[in-house]
This record gives C-alpha cells, sequence and structure tokens, in this order.
C-alpha cells in the first residue's frame, strides 16, 4: 500500500470516505468492490481510534435483548456469522460464562429465557465455510462449576449461571486493516495522516454542494485539494465535529460520546470469558488474551473534544472497583498489577436516554439536504459487529445518490484481503508443519494476524536471518516491522508496535525490544537520531500507566 497523498494529481473520485476506523474501512471497501473510484483518508492512522479501543469481540450483543432491541441483535448475530466466513483467521469462537447472584437484577429464569431467544436470533450460527468453528449451543451451570472454572469468583449468593458461544477477534487492528488492504484489492486509494480541514464548497442559491475536501497531509504539511462526487463522513466520535465544518460551525454537538476503558493484567482466568455485574447492574468482562486477562469496559459519557480524550486514573479505579467487587474471592486486582490499558470514545446517536450505558448501539446513515447540503453522507454510531452492513447500506444510499445502476454488494459472499482459508485449524496446522524450525505457537499467532500473507512474511526472515530471534511470547519478531513499512503504510512507532503488530498491547515490551524495533523503523523510514528519539517517546508515554 502506498500514501496517494503523496502523488495525487487532482483526479476526481466518485467517492471520499473520510475516517479510517472500521466504519470508514467498511465503506472504502464496499464502494470498491462494487466498482465506484474510491479515495479514503484518515488524519491518524488506519484504526487508531474507537476500532481499536474494543473488548475484541464480534457479538450479537445479549445486554440488548433487555431493551426489546431485537432487530439489531439479529443483526449483529448475522454478521457474526458473516464476518467468521470472510475472516476467518480473525473471527474465532469463544465461550462466555454469565453469573447469577442473589442480588442480581436478572434472576436465572429470565437468564435462560434470553439464552433461548439469543439462540432462536443465532438460528444460522452454524453455516458456516469453515466447519471447524462450529459453535456448541447454551447450557446452564451450576454454582460449584462456576467455582471450579473461576476459582476467584465471589460465591456468596452466588446461584449459578449460563454459558454460551459468540466470538472474539484475534486483532481488530489487523482486521480493520484487512478491510482497507481489500479495498486497495480493489482499486482505492488511502491515505493515513491525512486531516481534513474543510469542504470544497459549490454555494448555490438554496443548497450548498460538496464537491470534496480541503486536507493537509500531516507528514509533508503540503495543503490538497481531493475532488469528489460524494463524501461520506466516516469520522466516528469526530462525525458532527466534521459536519459542522460545512454547517458554518454552529457548535451544535448531535452526537453523544461514550467512554470505554480496558485494562490488562497479568493471567487471572483460563479459556473462559467470564462477564459479570456491577451492583448498578451494568455488566464487565474478563476476557483471556495473549497469556493475560483483558478487562473491560465502561461506559460513561464523555463530554468535550474528543482530541483531548485521554485514560484517567479515576477511570481505571472505578473499573477496578467493579471488578473486585464482584470478582475477587481470594485475590484482589491491585492497580499495580495492570500492565497496560486503553480507552476509546463510541459515537452513539440516541439521546433519549439518561444513561449512555442503555443507549441504543444503532447507526445512521443521513444525507444531508435537510441541513441545505448535497453531496455529503453522514454515518453516525453503530458497533464493531455492524460494520460491513452499515458500509452495505451506505454504498446503497451512495448508488442512489449518484443516480448510477444498483450492484450487489459482494462483500458477504468473498474472503477479506489475505483471508482465502478454508479451514483455519488445517492451514495453522499446515503452516506449522511446514515452518518447523519456529514453535507452534509462534507459528499460530502469525498464522491468524497475516493470513495468508504469512509465507511472505517468513520469506523477510528467511532473507535477514537476524529477524528470526522472537522479541515476545506469541513470536513476534523484526520481520513484522519491516513488512509493516513496506507493506501496511505504518509511519511511526505507535503504528508499528499497536496496530502492525502486538508487541505493546501486553504493556511496555522492555528497553531492548522498544530500541531493536525502533532503529530498524528509523532506518526503514530513514529517520534521523532527534526523530528516533521523539517516536521512542511517544511509545513510552502511550505506554504510562496513568497515575
Amino acid at each position: 500500500m502506498e500514501r496517494f497523498i503523496e502523488n495525487y494529481q487532482g483526479k476526481e473520485f466518485d467517492l471520499i470516505v473520510v475516517g479510517g476506523g472500521i466504519t470508514g474501512a467498511t465503506v472504502a471497501y464496499e464502494a470498491a468492490s462494487r466498482g465506484l473510484s474510491v479515495a479514503l483518508i484518515e488524519k491518524s492512522d488506519f484504526g487508531s481510534a474507537t476500532s481499536a479501543a474494543t473488548s475484541k469481540m464480534i457479538h450479537g450483543g445479549l445486554r440488548y435483548l433487555s431493551t426489546f432491541e431485537f432487530g439489531l441483535v439479529r443483526e449483529s448475530l448475522k454478521e457474526r456469522r458473516v464476518l467468521t466466513n470472510i475472516a476467518p483467521n480473525f473471527i474465532h469462537p469463544a465461550s462466555f460464562l454469565v453469573t447469577v447472584y442473589k442480588k442480581d437484577k436478572t434472576p436465572n429464569f429470565m437468564l435462560k429465557i434470553g439464552m433461548l431467544l439469543y439462540e432462536l436470533f443465532s438460528f444460522d450460527k452454524n453455516w458456516l465455510w469453515d466447519k471447524s468453528k462450529k459453535m456448541p449451543h447454551h447450557k446452564s451451570v451450576s454454582a460449584k462449576q462456576i467455582s471450579d472454572m473461576f476459582p476467584n469468583a465471589l460465591t456468596d449468593g452466588l446461584t449459578g449461571g449460563q454459558m454460551f458461544y459468540d466470538c472474539s477477534s484475534h486483532s481488530p487492528e489487523r482486521f480493520t486493516l484487512a478491510f482497507i488492504k481489500s479495498a486497495v484489492k480493489y482499486g482505492a486509494s488511502v491515505a493515513n495522516y491525512t486531516k481534513v480541514e474543510d469542504f470544497i464548497i459549490d454555494e448555490g442559491d438554496k443548497m450548498k454542494t460538496v464537491k470534496g475536501v480541503k486536507v493537509i497531509d500531516e507528514l509533508s504539511g503540503k495543503k490538497q485539494n481531493i475532488k469528489g462526487k460524494l463524501v461520506i463522513n466516516c469520522a466516528g466520535p469526530w462525525a458532527d465535529i466534521l459536519l459542522d465544518k460545512v454547517k458554518e460551525n454552529t457548535g451544535d454537538q448531535e452526537l453523544r460520546r461514550s467512554e470505554g476503558i480496558h485494562f490488562i493484567t497479568k493471567k487471572l482466568i483460563d479459556k473462559h470469558v467470564l462477564l459479570g455485574s456491577t451492583a448498578l447492574g451494568k455488566h464487565f468482562f474478563l476476557v483471556p488474551y495473549r497469556n493475560h486477562t483483558l478487562i473491560g469496559t465502561t461506559d460513561k459519557e464523555f463530554i468535550g473534544n474528543p482530541d483531548d480524550y485521554k485514560v484517567t486514573k479515576k477511570a481505571i479505579e472505578e473499573l477496578l472497583d467493579d471488578v473486585n467487587n464482584s470478582f475477587g474471592k481470594n485475590e484482589k486486582i491491585k492497580y499495580e498489577d495492570i500492565v497496560y490499558t486503553y480507552g476509546g470514545l463510541r459515537p452513539l446517536v440516541e439521546d433519549q436516554t439518561e444513561d449512555v450505558y442503555n443507549s441504543s448501539r444503532k447507526y445512521e446513515i443521513t444525507g444531508e439536504k435537510k441541513n441545505g447540503i448535497e453531496g455529503l453522507i453522514t454515518v453516525e454510531g453503530g458497533k464493531f459487529t455492524t460494520s460491513r452492513m452499515l458500509a452495505e447500506k451506505a454504498i446503497d444510499k451512495a448508488l442512489k445518490i449518484l443516480q448510477l445502476p444498483k450492484k450487489k454488494s459482494i462483500s458477504e459472499n468473498n474472503y477479506l484481503y489475505a483471508c482465502n482459508i478454508g479451514n483455519c485449524e488445517e492451514f495453522i496446522a499446515n503452516k506449522q508443519k511446514q515452518y518447523t524450525e519456529f514453535i507452534p505457537e509462534q507459528i499460530e499467532y502469525l498464522a491468524k494476524s497475516y493470513g495468508t500473507e504469512i509465507d511472505e512474511l517468513f520469506s523477510i526472515i528467511n532473507e535477514n536471518k537476524n529477524y528470526t530471534e522472537p522479541l515476545n511470547k506469541d513470536g513476534e519478531n523484526l520481520a513484522q516491522v519491516q513488512f509493516a513499512i513496506r507493506k501496511e503504510m505504518a509511519v511511526t512507532l505507535p503504528d508499528i508496535m499497536l496496530r502492525r503488530t502486538g508487541m505493546a498491547l501486553l504493556g511496555h515490551p522492555g528497553k531492548e525490544t522498544m530500541q531493536s524495533v525502533a532503529k530498524l523503523a528509523a532506518k526503514e523510514l530513514n529517520w534521523d537520531n532527534k526523530k528516533l528519539e521523539e517516536e521512542i517517546s511517544k511509545m513510552e508515554e502511550i505506554l504510562q500507566i496513568p497515575e
């Protein structure tokens, strides 16, 4: 992939997509795969904001049954199956255990009814291309069984629970990138670090018409006008701020923003995801993740500019207290046990609820004629799991606005880029036999991360024997750094260590690893010593636990 902005010569695109998170990525892929000429621009790095701040799940949303959002649950469960089909190396079945206590607002019999509904809405869950991913039905579990599986779970008032299956995402960051790569495969032009400063506007008597966007290349400082017949605003938590640029900066905040944070600790659980509830009835997850435990999430309204958002010690302590009050029979999780923390803002379109936790995760796709603007669509809300369907509907709308013939979507029935794997278990086993000089766990991790591109990665290792040394227990290595820069548009150290690889997603990787990665990046990207130190300092700041 190459940043098209560096060589842009004034081409007019059918569609300009603003925002390179999962929504923009799926929209760009959907549009390009239907034959539209597409430009996608992202002000930071692809998938660097909300799309990276997830619980690493692809799920139907069991809790939405309680708010009677049956349509959203059904769509999410259908899309869970679709994403498992088209990206088998990224999406995998996971067992979830819901605990029930006497104090809980939802008694066990109500949870059982919910489970039956969830099964009904996921009737097609095993209509999978990869039969190794078949998911069992839910089942009831006793209090004793829960204690055996989770010795640290509180037992006072524990009445039992339910075990069911949803899916986890191996790497939301690389999954988002797979959609970007798929868009590029179909001819899309993409660029990260390209910020929209304003819209190109044709002022009419009664209606403004958007003709493109005015951008600045954040790497070179060069300003450009990118021309397009239609612009789709996929800026997530920034969508209303971007819209204000064409609405004469009214400052009206149309979006609600919900903060969700997570932190990672040493391994606390084995193979099941534990779904618990707080004293206020809100849910949290303990998720097995790379021989550690991922804990999240919060759902608290954020007021202010999303550019100013950061995870605070107070937010971490609140989540820590909630978890310890519901999970910590033998040992409480301490603040110093946290090795890494991250957070992000969810864009919400519903403003009828007092608490954002109860706000819908539905999405909206709106043309802006109501605001006196043509040539612009805004996409707001949604959740990671339903992003592909959102994109399909957005491009249906775009084709209608552009007065182009209807063209059927192909995204539901085609593998994403480098994901054409018929049986994931067999694929991993074959790669383990092919690369016997590496440990099986390393091959499994890299096969899930790179899909069929794993052979290209190992060709780099074969050419550079000093890249064979694993940098962590998952077997990540310096070949991935070179691959990220040369093939995947990584231009900063955080791009490499947080999004193209997972080298820093378990906390600080160690000074030696940081230096090795940074020095290779400096060589590949022609950084001088000052730039090298700036990039290392940037990573150190990101990895700092709030104090």
